[in-house]
């Protein structure tokens, strides 16, 4: 939902105690286990990172019985629109052996 590539989320309880990690095999053991065998509830915090996008979310949990039937649950809040470079950098860059100097390939054809 959130466009996340290798996200870490943690219980935002002072504890790290961490639910997804981004490392292979570090919590698989809880992708069965359901939100309340962590404690998580009514206004429980929730911090999910992504390293490789530079994207962090606060999550607030907020329960509600007012679901629409088969949605298990809604995001509400300030959801990006994209993910990907922050606005004031650029998409992309042309670096060449660590040269920064916008000089391009040579197209000759040495004949």
């Amino acid at each position: 939902k959130f466009a996340m590539v290798a996200p870490d989320v943690q219980i935002d309880d002072g504890k790290g105690t961490i639910l997804i990690s981004s490392e292979e095999g570090e919590t698989e053991g809880n992708n069965h286990r359901k939100l309340s065998d962590f404690a998580i509830r009514n206004g429980t915090r929730l911090q999910a990172d992504d390293f490789l996008q530079d994207y962090t979310l606060l999550i607030n949990v907020l329960h509600s019985e007012d679901l629409e039937k088969d949605v298990e649950f809604e995001v509400v809040g300030d959801a990006p629109e994209r993910v990907g470079p922050k606005p004031s950098e650029p998409a992309s860059r042309n670096i060449s052996n660590g040269s920064d100097d916008g000089a391009q390939p040579s197209t000759s054809t040495g004949k």
